[in-house]
């Protein structure tokens, strides 16, 4: 007995908890969101850091609060659509090789989801403006049913994040303004999925069951220009500094088999590292006539700075590890560094009403290490908004609706790889294999109501 409870104590140490963006990710790269306002998303977002058109200039790019008069808010929703299935022959294989039965492909993993945001802008005087904004720049849900077929490598996946975004801009009055922000994130999430105990297990058919729930806070620093060039065009450019989520939570194994005599139950404090990677935007925005405008911007994120998800050991008295700073379980992620590239377009069809479109080429950072979590493939997103203002009440409402397409589907071969050598194969798992392919399809829509005092 005691050969077996050790058997089972490293099973769980080395099979534990491993998570990395779900597919509520597929809207953006990485697991950031794009929505974060209807009036940018009507253009996909293009050169929305060179288009104060409202409050939300906020998250785009601080600088240009400046072109903004008196007390702007702007506040809105929008609603992400997104399917995620696996196909027809998604196979799984256990440690000791036999199949995983049952066989189910899991369903729709990803279910809608609100995010809501909220923005203001004031002119102190001529030269300096400040902001405030509440928004959610990064999130993911994922939950496959419960007879899915790679349930050893993933099942229920959240994250929720939501930044707090003080900011301050000058302009010299001469056509050149400079902002800076801070985005005070607050993030928690959920982690869970079911243990492979080798032989044993299958002998006693036992799947116990793994679960992280962890949250933290972190800083980003947002910098940012705009100029104008001439009063048909202007330039913004805007960076963004990464950091590093550190979720703090307590992990719990349940479901254990009563014949190894360890309880029902194990339990431990651990700590999950998420990076948050770097950014540059570009934008332009260029007035070809009085009625029509053209946008135009590329942003450049740094995702290779997330190269691996640890599940580490905060606890010198916890059931698995027990080892503060031991790795209880090692994901390898590698990812890419990517582009977004915008364009779109608004027509001031009369003084109330103005109608836009966009087209964004969006890459994703997911590259060789493909996973049940994140089947991700480059997408292309498609816009279309319209924009009504009331010259009497002073009220704007912007409308928006996009939908994603996929270049083909995404497919995973997920295997568990060493800490130690992250790109060699852990024997520690035997042939434990998840093998699918994915269909993806997506679509959001969105509402901002803004104004001026």
């Amino acid at each position: 007995m005691h050969k077996n409870t050790n058997a089972l104590v490293k099973a769980i140490r080395l099979a534990t908890l491993a998570v990395v963006a779900a597919p509520a990710s597929v809207l953006a790269g990485g697991f950031a969101l794009n929505e974060q306002s209807a009036s940018a998303m009507g253009t996909a977002n293009a050169g929305a850091a060179a288009n104060p058109e409202n409050a939300s200039i906020v998250f785009f790019n601080p600088a240009g609060m400046s072109q903004l008069s008196g007390t702007n808010i702007s506040f809105g929703a929008t609603y992400l659509n997104i399917d995620a299935k696996a196909k027809e022959g998604a196979a799984a294989t256990r440690i000791s090789g036999n199949p995983v039965n049952p066989a189910g492909r899991g369903g729709d993993i990803a279910s809608g989801a609100w995010l809501p945001n909220f923005y203001l802008a004031h002119e102190v005087n001529d030269f300096i403006d400040v902001g405030f904004g509440v928004h959610a720049p990064y999130g993911l849900a994922a939950d496959y049913e419960d007879d899915f077929v790679g349930r050893f490598f993933a099942d229920k996946t959240e994250l929720t994040a939501i930044a707090f975004t003080p900011s301050v801009a000058l302009n010299n009055g001469q056509g050149l303004s400079m902002g800076l922000g801070l985005n005070v994130i607050y993030a928690e999430g959920r982690l869970t999925r079911n243990q492979d105990l080798g032989p044993q297990g299958e002998m006693l058919g036992s799947e116990p069951y793994a679960d992280i729930e962890g949250d933290d806070v972190a800083v980003t620093f947002r910098v940012g220009f705009l100029y104008e060039l001439s009063e048909k065009t202007q330039f913004g450019l805007t960076a963004q500094t990464g950091t590093e989520l550190n979720l703090k939570g307590d992990m719990e194994v349940s479901g254990l088999p009563p014949q190894l005599g360890m309880g029902d139950t194990l339990a431990e404090k651990v700590e999950v590292p998420l990076a948050i990677p770097e950014s540059v935007s570009v934008g332009v925005r260029h007035n070809v006539t009085d009625d029509v405008t053209l946008l135009a911007g590329a942003t450049y994120s740094r995702w290779s700075r997330f190269e691996e998800l640890d599940i580490i050991s905060r606890d010198p008295n916890g059931d698995i590890a027990g080892v503060p700073g031991a790795v209880i379980s090692h994901t390898t992620e590698k990812w890419d560094n990517t582009w977004q590239l915008n364009v779109g377009g608004i027509w001031q069809a009369t003084p109330a009403w103005a109608f836009k479109a966009g087209y964004a080429y969006d890459e994703s950072p997911v590259g060789e290490y493909v996973t049940a979590r994140i089947p991700s493939t480059d997408r292309h997103w498609l816009t279309l908004g319209a924009q009504w203002k009331d010259a009497q009440s002073g009220w704007t409402v912007d409308a928006a609706i996009g939908t994603l397409i996929f270049d083909g589907n995404a497919k995973v071969d997920e295997v568990f790889y060493q800490h130690e050598n992250p790109t060699e194969q852990d024997p520690v798992f035997g042939d434990s294999r998840y093998q699918a392919e994915y269909e993806l399809s997506a679509w959001s829509a969105a509402i901002e109501f803004s104004k001026a005092f």
